[in-house]
């Protein structure tokens, strides 16, 4: 499908029509559209509870030339006395899709009973499909999964499309391209009705980067101060010197400076009467240098007018001193050799005016280099991408806080995850908030917390751009982060489970959130979308996956990989993101997992000898790298990855992926 289809959403509340805030069906509804990937960002209004509003918009959708090809209804189709959608509907319509209607009540039906009090409509307007769905999130969400994968072939026949071509591939491909989506655990359903394996397909590690990659947003460009704070900071577009440096002949030496004769000229041998003095913080106008005077002269200072050359202290003695012997009254100069230009250092000759002294993609280092030449030119401000901010939230009933006096009972366990997963955070130069420990139960808690992470509420001081939680992403009836990701949070879970070893179950969803502060139906389009990185609660699982999975993404956030140079020269490679990758040699055998590759922690050194990096395992014996085998994490500085297979890794043996 080259061209993407046009959907519009009508939110129909005389609470969301007061405060459009307060509306969280848009945000369901969009994101279900999106992860299809045949529908462009649709188009959105919220009216009350008024009939002749509700057409004039399905109207202003559906009839012209700008019309749209699915225009979906949410709100006014219970039983209330207010609840008028259907009743706007129907008249408008000039065919109806009864089996929309009836494939909708049976997926809800196999929710809550109460679907049978729904009254939705469907039918088509000229070439648009027009349905009406639940008011709440959940339910409206719910009707739309049921038929979403089979309206971009409803609505093109709608269109008008050659039906002979579309049903080329036969009603086995419909239905293949019409099958369900991967979809979490209906927390409601109870444990006899969850799925017994996961429905998300297992995708390599490389596959799962790439989509890690795909929905990770292109980074802000700021305006900042040059001060300290920028450290960590990647520069957003060249930067260009202000001011020369030095803005001025400057002196190199401590010295004297003199009118020095052209090459081949008298010598600069003699007794010179001292006719001033110039320091390093000298004000105002010089006086022009005489010929056959010398000027004193600090490193750094700026030359008198005339002089061309400076003298080191080194190469001179002192003639005599004036009559109450502070000062200097005449001085020898030893050397006969100095020439024009000689210890002075020419304007712009450091940095010339208007000259790039910073490229697009440079990374502003703790060495101090860069905040030096910045400062240096008279740079006060520049433009570099927003580090992104993120939050980190544990979850479990059994969890406790590591620093908790009272001893553990029951299945309680100290949280180390958060701990361990911020310090990493911290010490990669990125600011992060501390979100606490969200309880399963109950489930709506969870729901709460990542909702007030995005919004800035509660623990969460401002709103954060990624949002790194670990635990409850495997198969039991208490792991609800996925459900509550897609069905509580309209997000899209772009992976659920990675071949990888330990960090199975690693899941990655973006979630599309409104930024506060709009007030208007028109603000309801300006959507963000926010990354959600839902982490193994096993402390090695969680660490791994930090470091393999998170950290490119907040490269790419960061504006790593943004270089001109790099861009320029290889604009079909994409950056190198994340850990770097270096060849070791193996210290002792290493086993291999037969099915999936292993992120092995290890400490990895340096030889003297060889120059060549040697790896040794941080624990092979007993358990081994069992994902929940905390003291594996201690010392490792690296991850040796070992390609699925039988038997073990040879000692001695170069590691080279």
């Amino acid at each position: 499908m080259a061209t993407k289809l046009k959907p519009a959403i009508l939110i129909v509340s005389d609470t969301a029509s007061q405060n459009p805030a307060s509306d969280k069906t848009i945000d369901a509804l969009t994101s279900i559209l999106a992860a299809e990937g045949k529908w462009a960002p649709p188009a959105v209004r919220i009216v009350p509870d008024n009939v002749p509003q509700i057409q004039q918009c399905i109207r202003d959708w559906a009839d012209g030339a700008d019309w749209h090809n699915l225009i979906l209804l949410s709100g006014g189709t219970g039983f209330a006395v207010k609840d008028n959608t259907p009743e706007a509907v129907s008249p408008l319509i000039h065919r109806f899709a009864p089996g929309l209607v009836h494939g909708m009540i049976a997926a809800s039906l196999n929710v809550t009973p109460f679907a049978m009090m729904a009254r939705p409509v469907a039918g088509v307007r000229d070439k648009s499909l027009i349905m009406t769905l639940p008011g709440s999130p959940k339910g409206a969400m719910e009707n739309l999964d049921a038929v979403v994968k089979l309206l971009p072939h409803a609505c093109l026949q709608a269109a008008g499309a050659n039906s002979r071509g579309m049903h080329a591939g036969g009603v086995k491909k419909l239905e293949t391209d019409a099958a369900d989506r991967p979809q979490s655990n209906d927390p409601g359903a109870g444990p006899n009705r969850r799925h017994r394996s996961s429905p998300y397909p297992m995708l390599s590690v490389e596959e799962a980067l790439h989509r890690v990659s795909e929905n990770t947003p292109e980074p802000t460009v700021v305006e900042a101060p040059v001060n300290s704070s920028l450290v960590g900071s990647v520069i957003a577009e060249d930067v260009y010197a202000t001011e020369a440096v030095p803005a001025y002949r400057a002196s190199i030496v401590d010295g004297y400076a003199i009118i020095a004769p052209a090459s081949g000229g008298t010598t600069t041998k003699g007794v010179f009467p001292v006719a001033s003095i110039t320091h390093a913080n000298v004000s105002g106008n010089l006086e022009p240098l005489k010929p056959g005077t010398i000027a004193r002269i600090t490193t750094g200072a700026p030359l008198p007018p005339n002089a061309n050359a400076v003298v080191m202290v080194e190469d001179t003695a002192l003639a005599s001193s004036t009559p109450d012997g502070q000062e200097e009254a005449t001085v020898e100069i030893l050397a006969d050799d100095i020439e024009p230009g000689e210890n002075v250092r020419e304007p712009g000759s450091d940095v010339a005016l208007g000259s790039k002294i910073l490229s697009r993609g440079d990374a502003i280092s703790s060495v101090g280099g860069e905040i030096g030449v910045l400062a240096a030119t008279g740079t006060k401000a520049i433009k570099v991408f927003q580090k992104p901010r993120i939050g980190v939230l544990s979850t479990g009933d059994e969890l406790v806080e590591h620093d908790d006096p009272r001893s553990l009972t029951g299945g309680q366990i100290r949280d180390s995850n958060r701990p361990s997963l911020l310090s990493c955070l911290s010490s990669w130069g990125f600011p992060t908030v501390d979100l606490g420990i969200a309880r399963d139960t109950p489930a709506s808690e969870l729901e709460h917390a990542l909702r007030d992470s995005l919004r800035g509420v509660g623990r969460a001081s401002a709103s954060v751009d990624v949002i790194i939680t670990t635990g409850g992403v495997s198969m039991g009836e208490l792991d609800l982060l996925k459900p509550t990701i897609e069905r509580s949070l309209g997000g899209t879970i772009h992976f659920g489970r990675v071949s990888m070893k330990p960090g199975k179950p690693t899941t990655f969803a973006t979630v599309p959130f409104k930024a506060a502060g709009g007030s208007s139906a028109s603000s309801q389009q300006e959507r963000q979308s926010k990354l959600i990185f839902s982490l193994p609660g096993n402390p090695a699982s969680a660490l791994v996956t930090l470091n393999l999975f998170v950290l490119p993404s907040l490269h790419k956030l960061a504006g790593l990989g943004e270089s001109s140079q790099s861009l320029a020269a290889k604009p079909w490679l994409p950056p190198q993101l994340g850990l770097p990758r270096v060849a070791v040699v193996l210290t002792h055998h290493f086993p291999l997992d037969p099915k999936r590759t292993e992120y092995h922690r290890a400490v990895v050194t340096a030889s003297r000898s060889d120059g060549r990096m040697y790896a040794t395992s941080t624990g092979v014996d007993g358990v081994g790298q069992r994902s929940s085998k905390v003291g594996t994490l201690a010392k490792a500085n690296a991850l040796v990855v070992l390609r699925a297979g039988r038997g073990v890794a040879i000692r001695g043996r170069l590691s080279r992926h």
